[in-house]
Order: C-alpha cells, then sequence, then structure tokens
C-alpha cells in the first residue's frame, strides 16, 4: 500500500515537485531539512499518487506530516488511517495548521480521538522588510546592538566553498561545548554537515560574519516556497556584543528582499531560544496541531 523507505538525495527532484504544489509555510516542507534530520526520528518518505509522505513510528503510533502535493487529501488520509490499524497502531497526523485543522474536522466527523497542539513547535514567521530594515522602536535595541558591533573592523561574506572548512570548524567547536551523550547535539551535528556536504545541490544559502578577521557567526538558510526564507541554522559567538542580530540583519538583507516572510523555525521550548526569537517581533506564529485518529 505504502512503500516507506529512507530518503535519499536523490529523490529531490519529485519532493520538490510536490512541495511546490502545496507551497506550505512550515519549516518542515524543506527537502534540505528533511533529509539532514532524518535520524532526529529515524523518518521515511512514500510517494501516493501526487502526495509525498513523511513518518515515522513509535510502540504505538504512526505518525504522519499533514502531506504536501495535490489530490484528494480525503482519500489518502482514509486509506492511512486503515494502513495504520492494520499495523495495529494509531494513525497521527501532525503539522496540521489552522487552516488544515478545520478541513479534517469537517470531513473526519466522528474518527477523531483527540487534537493536541504545542506551542513550542509552532514556526516564527516574520515580514522580511522587518528584519531587513529594523525600522521602529520595537527593534531600537538591535539597531543599538548593531552599531556596537560595527565600531570594530567587520565583514559579512556569502558562504561559498572556500569557506567550508573554517565553518564547519566554527560549528564544531559549538557542538563540542555540549554533552556527549545529547542525543539532538548528534543528530544536529550529523544535519549541519549533511547541508555543508551538499550545500549547492540542496540550492542552500549562507552568511559568515566576521569581526577583525575572525569568524564570529555562520547562518545556512533557503527559500522555502514562493514567498518565505527559511532559516536553518544560525550560530554566532553569544559573548560578541551585536554578533547575533548582525548576522541576522545582513542575511535578510543579502537572500529575502524579493520575498514577504522569513521563517526562523521554532524554539523547541528552550526558554533561552524562546526569548530571542520573541525579540525580534514575528508577525505571528504557525501553528501545528496533531490529530489522533481513533482506532477502526
Amino acid at each position: 500500500m505504502f512503500d516507506f523507505r529512507e530518503i535519499e538525495l536523490s529523490d529531490k527532484s519529485w519532493i520538490d515537485e510536490l512541495l511546490a504544489k502545496s507551497d506550505f509555510m512550515g519549516c518542515e516542507y524543506s527537502f534540505a531539512n528533511n533529509v539532514a534530520w532524518r535520524r532526529l526520528s529515524d523518518s521515511v518518505i512514500s510517494r501516493y499518487k501526487d502526495f509525498y509522505l513523511i513518518s515515522s513510528q513509535d510502540n504505538d503510533n504512526i505518525y504522519l506530516t499533514y502531506p504536501a502535493g495535490e489530490g484528494n487529501i480525503t482519500e489518502l488520509l482514509h486509506v492511512f488511517s486503515k494502513y495504520c490499524c492494520n499495523l495495529g497502531k494509531r494513525f497521527v497526523l501532525s503539522s496540521v495548521t489552522r487552516d488544515n485543522l478545520e478541513y479534517i474536522k469537517g470531513n473526519f466527523d466522528g474518527k477523531i480521538e483527540s487534537i493536541k497542539s504545542n506551542a513550542d513547535y509552532y514556526d516564527y514567521i516574520y515580514n522580511a522588510e522587518d528584519l531587513i530594515n529594523l525600522r521602529g522602536k520595537k527593534y531600537h535595541s538591535k539597531r543599538n546592538h548593531i552599531s556596537n558591533f560595527k565600531k570594530q573592523p567587520w565583514e559579512y561574506k556569502e558562504l561559498t566553498h572556500d569557506l567550508f572548512d573554517d565553518c564547519i570548524e566554527f560549528v564544531t567547536e559549538s557542538y563540542n561545548k555540549k554533552s556527549e551523550t545529547d542525543y539532538s547535539a548528534v543528530v544536529e551535528q550529523f544535519a549541519i554537515n549533511t547541508f555543508f556536504t551538499n550545500f549547492e545541490y540542496l540550492n542552500l544559502k549562507g552568511g559568515v560574519l566576521f569581526q577583525n578577521d575572525k569568524i564570529v557567526g555562520v547562518t545556512i538558510g533557503e527559500r522555502l516556497n514562493s514567498n518565505t526564507l527559511v532559516v536553518h541554522i544560525e550560530k554566532a559567538l553569544s559573548d560578541v556584543n551585536g554578533a547575533y542580530p548582525t548576522l541576522c540583519n545582513e542575511f535578510a538583507k543579502a537572500n529575502a528582499s524579493d520575498l514577504k516572510y522569513i521563517n526562523r523555525e521554532e524554539d523547541l521550548g528552550l526558554e533561552g531560544l524562546r526569548k530571542s526569537k520573541r525579540s525580534y517581533h514575528p508577525c505571528f506564529q504557525l501553528e501545528k496541531h496533531s490529530v489522533i485518529f481513533k482506532k477502526d
């Protein structure tokens, strides 16, 4: 019924085609993210007609990211529900936005066991113009931090192949400060390595920030859909005043001038990360819900 397998780089063409049909704004609707973070939950993929499926499971549940593509989504979800039932597991549909949630409620009345939501996984969405221009009182502190940073000799460069080795060393130093038993840190390092190793193939964009000829920040992202830039990786020296806002601002100016939004992904419930993302004043957070279906 479904031929699930591990995602491969050679899948890029057909996956990109189906992602483009939906034009979703969530950071999980990125081939680069999917291939780089596949180890986080041992996700697998499949194609069902003109839908792209990405799934994972545990002892009790099979999780399906809301499918991208086109066609009869109601039929697909009914078929997938039966697939889960045949395996003796519960079907959990994840990454369901507010609009799609209303559709699911209207078409699966009586089949829904519960709906759960976790704000830790809501994406932070910003107006690109805001992060490029930093206008107004609300960005006063950001402008001050950037001004202080630029009092020292500085430079922002597009991330190119000749800078890869130095950037990998910079990011690795950050990784090595984490606990060796922190599995998420190990997975993150795998993801970053995937980004660098396949940078051009994945159509990624990057930026490198220097102060006094020393790397103080590295960022990687890509155009996610028709109107959104997504930031996958942003690493800077926290003890260098203004490094983070300068890196954010320069990357936005270099890559989002023709786009409407910038997705800076979720905060994962980490208080420091949440405070940082909120300090850039998102125009909204992209809600993501999980719909748990009743077993047939």
